[in-house]
């Protein structure tokens, strides 16, 4: 009970912080007010500011924000943004020289520099005491030229995969399906008997790229060498008819029905409520996802209620890795800089990692080895175990793709209403590359 209130509490929190950021006022540095002015506001207190994206920060993070500024007297200023806002704003402040004192991002190493010039505009955290057990993976994805600027603080040990609801599926006499056909026919007769088949949220702007970008092992597997084809500009999205084949198969879902009526207007953030509902049979979410679908179905699903498989775009077999994901950086031009070192290394440290792995159901682990217990279901493992081939998503791997996600899901709802086609998605993610290359130099593209 007293785990629910606290969550309450944050959550009413987390809605202040979002209007703050969306409304303008000048409370909490929200709307580009300066780090000086959160002082003086703060009855002379240090704040740091931390600015991020919708879904970015957990409320048990900001609880951690809470016990740290108890420890330490510094004030934590969250300011979650909607999604399809925060890289424009973000952007916005960091060009006009008053960022907040650490700003959320996607780490990627090839973004880091075409996206947020990080060496610009970050601090390097090389030397700070946390990176001596920060993954290997996960810290080359935030590093550019061996200089380690940030800490992604997000499960990058699991990715998104389909996440199915086993009764449902009895109850249809339905199995999991091996092939894209097979999903098909799952979809249709599970709409025939009156349940929409999957839960796929496009209003948030960001979901439903992933039926595109999370297959990269399966592209790569398929198309030997793609990934260093297009990274060295020999091959274009628009030349390979695989990618045209994966656009055509995520929009056919889309108008045969099986996303329902309203996934248009859907958001992420329902999914938990909806699948415990019983309305959908299936969502693309994290195996972390799970529990809070059973908390949320007030004892009726268990999480033996649930599976998981891949993504079927492609009849798709590799399962996809993910060690990129959102991180945090602290603003060079900060004047907090060592307020904001002490934070980082208090959210880094055993006992908060075991904080978020008990109290965030998304979270199962975070990319540190401080000896924290990881809280993987056996189900999780057994699947994670379950497949011999495995390759990173797309937008880990190839150049100037992650950074226009947004823009890439713009293009395919204007896919899935008949304003574009496939091809037409492709060739936008070619010319949004190649300009993208150019401001950036990249020598392939000359």
């Amino acid at each position: 009970m007293k785990k629910r209130i606290i969550t309450l509490i944050l959550s009413g929190l987390l809605a202040v912080s979002m209007l703050t950021a969306c409304g303008g006022a000048k409370s909490g540095d929200s709307d580009g007010g300066s780090a000086e002015e959160s002082d003086k506001s703060s009855g002379g207190a240090i704040t740091i500011s931390i600015m991020a994206s919708q879904d970015w920060v957990y409320d048990a993070e900001m609880q951690l924000g809470k016990e740290f500024e108890e420890e330490t007297g510094i004030k934590v200023d969250y300011q979650i943004v909607p999604s399809d806002q925060y890289y424009n704003l973000l952007m916005t402040k960091l060009n006009s020289g008053e960022g907040p004192d650490i700003f959320g991002g996607q780490s990627g190493s090839y973004d880091l520099v075409s996206q947020y010039n990080i060496s610009e505009n970050a601090v390097d955290l090389s030397n700070e005491p946390w990176v001596s057990y920060y993954n290997e993976l996960s810290r080359v994805q935030t590093s550019v030229d061996g200089v380690n600027y940030g800490a992604t603080y997000f499960d990058t040990t699991t990715d998104y995969y389909m996440v199915y609801n086993k009764k449902i599926f009895e109850e249809n006499g339905l199995g999991v399906p091996a092939t894209f056909e097979e999903f098909e026919a799952v979809c249709q007769k599970l709409l025939e008997n009156g349940v929409t088949p999957v839960f796929e949220p496009v209003g948030d702007g960001w979901h439903h790229v992933m039926w595109f970008c999370e297959i990269g092992g399966k592209y790569e597997d398929l198309l030997p060498g793609i990934v260093d084809k297009l990274n060295n500009n020999e091959v274009t999205f628009a030349e390979v008819p695989e990618f045209k084949t994966a656009l055509e198969q995520l929009n056919g879902l889309a108008q045969k029905g099986y996303f329902g009526d309203n996934y248009l207007s859907d958001e992420y953030a329902d999914l938990p409520a909806i699948m415990a509902a019983g309305e959908y049979a299936m969502a693309v979410c994290k195996p972390g996802s799970i529990a809070e679908i059973v908390e949320a179905s007030a004892g009726v699903y268990t999480e033996d209620d649930f599976g998981m498989f891949l993504i079927p775009v492609l009849d798709n077999d590799v399962l996809n890795e993910h060690p990129c994901g959102p991180s945090r950086f602290i603003y060079s031009g900060s004047s907090h800089i060592e307020e904001a070192k002490k934070y980082l290394e208090y959210i880094t440290t055993k006992e908060s990692l075991q904080y978020m792995i008990e109290n965030e159901a998304k979270v199962e682990n975070l990319p540190y080895d401080a000896g924290q217990e990881p809280a993987y279901s056996k189900a999780t493992q057994d699947f994670l175990a379950s497949f011999d081939k495995s390759g990173a998503v797309f937008q880990d791997t190839i150049k100037y793709l992650n950074p226009q996600w947004m823009e890439l899901g713009q293009d395919i709802v204007s896919m899935f209403i008949g304003d574009m086609t496939p091809d037409d998605v492709l060739k936008q993610i070619d010319g949004r590359r190649a300009t993208q290359a150019e401001a950036a130099g990249d020598e392939a593209w000359k």
